[in-house]
């Protein structure tokens, strides 16, 4: 069990790796081979410390002193330059010999999915402003990887992919456009084709990260249809090769609530050389003209869907990473403070708060680190996409408003200091609040998983998975309540969807956040109750049962009377256990 967290001062300066053993946990389950767990060892070991010891330190600083644009140098000459606090600068650059960006580079091999989200899930810990910056660069690299042209491809990776941040480059995303947001089909920025090139002319609305070298940019091309249809993916980068700026000018920066280290603004294009991403082109490379029928093929906003898609698991990261450090403060503020003569950490209605705050979190480690190994779980590699497909949105979800939640709640065990600026949960709060906006609202998600069903039928093999999961937990006689209420919700959900099939259409989308609720709240007790029967196997601890019942019980049961007369007594008895991780005894559970 871990030390009683009274004995730190604040969760910043500790190694967040070793207080983790649920995500000790969850590396053990999924990566069974020993090879792979000493990688995951090494390496989101040494983050943890990292990120807890000297990020997180420099992060508190770095809210506090935002970047600022300068305009014009001493001489009056335009030059849109970002200017950063150095703490800012010298968090990016550890991040980065540390292979937050290329850890196959680092490791020299390939990398399971589950240890890249382990180490997301500490940096988001410290600040989800500095991943952002750091992940849409991978997600850039993973686009020139696929559609640069071969002449300027390998030179682009080495910059993006590079351990050395004298060396390194960004990336960023351009999407939205003022009168478009969500609506990317009403995005006006136009592409005309010239020669080897193609020339962007427009206006972005929130571009994060702007001063990247290298962004992902939407277009239409002379001639294209409207609507998303007509929209192509494009490679700009900000500089030219002769080092003038490359039609592009920052007209300002955003004054945002929240995640504010990493630079959002409002960008103009008047003629921005670019890259078709599925054609072939160049950029002063010879390498022939990029393809006028690539570029109208009706596929464009799907290249770009490949970088958001793994931008918005990251954000479900984001939303974890959140979530686990407000917990983590609030445990150690109640362990600390004492009111009315006692520990606040001793009254039943903070060990309540305490408990649910780090079950709602495992439950949503369940999922996204299902995400991050779907291939594994799945029966084949087909039925892992389509996991991966649908249970993305669910997760980012789930978990960038159970965040907001739990940056709330924390905040609120910390009393009036955790409103004050000084103390570190304000920040989770704005920070929190951003995520539920990122890569997609509620209500765009909610519609995105009904896209997954009926173009994909993305739900069948969810839900095969679903019962998979559950069969793993029949041999447990203190799972069998636990197993019996996620059934029965898995049978909820598949008569919502015989329903939701044939209902009028406007019903259907007014219907389609409740559903998405559904579905997750039945796949998270599932994956709960996967991670308990594993336990129990492993080693007998009933300590992950007792996170599912609870889940369980408050998430997908209906109890009489709000459960007021609900007699069970865990978050009071197994408070200890539960909040630092200790084993319990499968006799300890109530009935």
């Amino acid at each position: 069990m871990l030390p009683d967290y009274a004995e730190y001062e604040q969760a910043a300066g500790l190694d967040w790796y070793s207080l983790d053993p649920n995500l000790t946990a969850l590396l053990d389950r999924h990566l069974p081979d020993p090879e792979d767990r000493a990688l995951a060892e090494e390496h989101v070991g040494r983050f943890g410390a990292l990120v807890g010891g000297v990020i997180a330190p420099r992060a508190e600083v770095t809210d506090k002193h935002g970047p600022v644009l300068r305009r014009f140098d001493r001489w009056g000459e335009e030059v849109d330059e970002v200017v950063h606090h150095p703490n800012w600068t010298e968090n990016k650059a550890d991040l980065v010999r540390n292979g937050f960006v290329s850890l196959e580079a680092l490791a020299g091999r390939p990398v399971p999915g589950v240890v890249t989200a382990s180490v997301s899930y500490l940096v988001s810990q410290a600040e989800t402003a500095i991943y952002c910056g750091l992940g849409m660069t991978s997600g850039a690299a993973d686009i020139v990887e696929r559609y640069a042209p071969a002449a300027a491809r390998d030179d682009l990776l080495r910059r993006l992919r590079s351990l050395d941040p004298d060396q390194a480059w960004e990336g960023g995303m351009f999407l939205t456009e003022r009168q478009g947001g969500s609506d990317v089909g009403a995005n006006t920025t136009r592409a005309v084709q010239d020669g080897d090139e193609w020339l962007l002319s427009g206006e972005k609305h929130f571009c994060s990260n702007v001063d990247a070298e290298v962004f992902i940019v939407l277009a239409r091309p002379d001639g294209a249809p409207a609507g998303g249809r007509g929209l192509a993916t494009y490679i700009v980068p900000r500089i030219l090769p002769d080092g003038s700026a490359n039609g592009f000018r920052i007209k300002r920066l955003k004054p945002k609530l929240g995640t504010v280290g990493v630079p959002t603004g409002e960008v103009s294009l008047d003629g921005a050389r670019a890259w078709l991403a599925g054609g072939s082109g160049a950029l002063d490379t010879g390498a022939g003209a990029g393809s006028a029928d690539a570029a109208r093929d009706g596929r464009g906003l799907n290249r770009m869907m490949e970088m958001v898609n793994g931008s918005r698991f990251g954000v479900a990261l984001m939303g974890l990473g959140i979530h686990r450090r407000s917990f983590l403060e609030a445990a150690i503020y109640a362990g600390r403070r004492s009111q009315f003569g006692s520990r606040i950490d001793s009254y039943p209605l903070v060990r309540e708060t305490l408990v649910d705050m780090l079950v709602d979190l495992e439950a949503g480690m369940a999922a996204t680190y299902e995400c991050a190994a779907a291939a594994r779980g799945a029966q084949d590699a087909e039925s892992g996409r389509l996991v991966r497909r649908i249970l993305v949105p669910l997760a980012k979800m789930r978990c960038t408003r159970m965040a907001l939640w739990a940056a709330s709640t924390g905040l609120e065990v910390l009393g009036g200091n955790g409103y004050m600026e000084d103390w570190p949960m304000a920040r989770q709060l704005r920070d929190a609040q951003c995520h539920t906006i990122w890569e997609g609202t509620e209500n765009i998600l909610c519609i995105d998983v009904r896209r997954a069903m009926r173009g994909e039928q993305a739900h069948i093999a969810l839900l095969a998975r679903t019962e998979q999961a559950l069969e793993t937990g029949s041999g447990h006689k203190v799972l069998a309540g636990a197993l019996d209420t996620v059934a029965a919700s898995l049978r909820d959900t598949r008569q919502a969807i015989s329903y939701l099939e044939g209902a009028p259409d406007d019903i259907a989308l007014l219907q389609s956040r409740r559903f998405a609720e559904l579905l997750a709240d039945t796949v998270e007790g599932a994956l709960l109750v996967e991670e308990a029967a594993w336990a129990l196997d492993r080693n007998g601890d009933a300590r992950k049962a007792a996170v599912a019942r609870r889940f369980i019980s408050r998430r997908l049961a209906t109890p009489a009377l709000r459960g007021i007369t609900d007699p069970d007594r865990s978050v009071l008895d197994l408070f200890e256990p539960l909040v630092r991780y200790g084993a319990i005894d499968e006799s300890d559970l109530a009935a």
